[in-house]
């Protein structure tokens, strides 16, 4: 499966446990199946990890695995592979009876709180502190996912996926417009594109999630990164905010304006309708994943390769606290070290995360399957794409990723399952206008810390 043509819904596929696989659904064999040498156990200090199949993520992890046993003849790593349904299954029954991997693959985030939450994750803070340049490797805003209550219990390893503001520059060049900004460009143009029958901004609404990276944009850009943090931190009423407040009106501003495509929330994203609209010209701007770059360039027949599409990250609002060069969506996907694993264990697993999964070779191969690996270093392997359109890409979300002030992970990834299922109904009757801002507000902080 082509990573670049991967939907947000099998990029995240295991939301509620907190793990998730890019590009892995519908991928691969029936698990669980084990590769990797040695015993493991405590006795060799071996240690034992597991992941998700799917190509060509598993070609890369499993190649990771055989260098550092290859090169470590006493401390050996065997590793499991499971598809994602029995992945989620089973790592959450093992981490809570405390029979976990000893090294834990996911999403950081709300996944990795309730680790914490339940002491089944190493604290990696005083680690990093000694591997001081592995940390300095590593874009700074990947490690907000690995953080919980100020100790980081994650390593940030793999790829980075940023939300894009992206458009088509014929429709731009039709009305005669440049692209926006800032937030009041972007409600100038909507009026100018509705008069050309050209729908300001695409949305596959009824998918929610789609909506929702709307208003993890203006919450940062209104009121700065500790607007969520504090949500995610469990503040009383964090809902409350004035900025949030204040985010929710624009953006229902902006959809009592007409500022999306009619019908917009009987639109699903998982059919990539909303990729359509904004290639065929139909809408002019789409905010979605970096995933959909791929499949734009394979079903927008000129769309991608003879330059039409443009990107950029999100403009900034006026008067606004926020960074504009913060973004949002998946800094990278995190490995932790279980507190359960015995000291030989947990010694190979840190000696695993140090030389084996940010090392040259893995470098490599992310940026070949077509991917910005978490590190800065991956600058320096883009000379090596050779088509022109897919390097100017890789750069931007290079550029955005190793830029960005903060990184903050997608909303229903960051909260506990319970709190995120209400969020996304929430959203949905907001983009629908039923309730008002300080109702959302007002349900969202209920759920706060549940």
């Amino acid at each position: 499966m082509d990573p670049m043509t991967t939907s947000r819904r099998t990029f995240l596929r295991l939301t509620a446990g907190g793990v998730a696989a890019a590009g892995l659904a519908a991928c691969g064999t029936s698990g669980p199946q084990s590769s990797g040498s040695g015993t493991g156990g405590a006795a060799t200090g071996g240690a034992t990890y597991w992941f998700l199949t799917g190509q060509p993520q598993q070609a890369i992890r499993e190649a990771q695995v055989k260098r550092f046993n290859d090169a470590n003849s006493g401390s050996q790593i065997k590793s499991t592979e499971f598809q994602n349904d029995a992945f989620k299954q089973k790592i959450k029954t093992a981490i809570g009876a405390g029979e976990g991997p000893t090294l834990i693959w996911g999403w950081g985030g709300g996944g990795l709180k309730s680790y914490v939450d339940a002491n089944q994750v190493e604290d990696l803070t005083s680690w990093f502190g000694e591997n001081a340049a592995l940390k300095e490797s590593i874009f700074p805003s990947a490690f907000g996912a690995a953080t919980v209550n100020g100790k980081i219990y994650a390593m940030p390893v793999e790829t980075t996926t940023p939300i894009v503001l992206y458009y088509n520059k014929r429709a731009f060049e039709k009305v005669g417009a440049q692209p926006p900004q800032s937030w009041g460009d972007i409600m100038d143009l909507v009026p100018k594109f509705n008069d050309q029958n050209i729908a300001p901004f695409s949305l596959g609404g009824q998918s929610r999630w789609t909506n929702m990276m709307w208003l993890e944009f203006l919450f940062d850009r209104i009121g700065g990164s500790e607007v969520f943090q504090n949500i995610f931190d469990g503040k009383a009423n964090g809902w409350s905010d004035p900025s949030a407040l204040q985010a929710l009106d624009e953006m229902q501003k902006l959809i009592k304006a007409n500022g999306f495509i009619k019908g917009f929330s009987s639109i699903t994203a998982d059919s990539n309708a909303d990729q359509a609209l904004l290639y065929t010209g139909k809408a002019a701007m789409m905010l979605h994943g970096a995933w959909t770059y791929g499949s734009m360039k394979a079903d927008g027949k000129d769309f991608v390769t003879g330059g039409h599409l443009g990107y950029m990250n999100f403009p900034p609002v006026d008067g606004g606290k926020g960074d504009p060069t913060d973004t949002v969506g998946n800094p990278g996907q995190y490995l932790s070290i279980s507190s359960k694993a015995s000291q030989a264990e947990k010694d190979t697993a840190k000696k695993f995360l140090a030389s084996n999964t940010l090392d040259d070779a893995s470098i490599d191969a992310w940026v070949k399957s077509g991917n910005i690996p978490v590190v800065k270093s991956a600058k320096d392997k883009l000379a090596s794409i050779t088509d022109k359109n897919d390097a100017e890409w890789l750069k931007f979300i290079y550029d955005t990723s190793a830029n960005a002030k903060s990184f903050a992970q997608s909303w229903d990834q960051a909260l506990p399952p319970t709190q995120a299922e209400t969020l996304l109904d929430n959203i949905a009757k907001l983009f629908q206008l039923s309730i008002s801002p300080q109702q959302f507000a007002d349900s969202m902080n209920a759920v706060i810390g549940k």
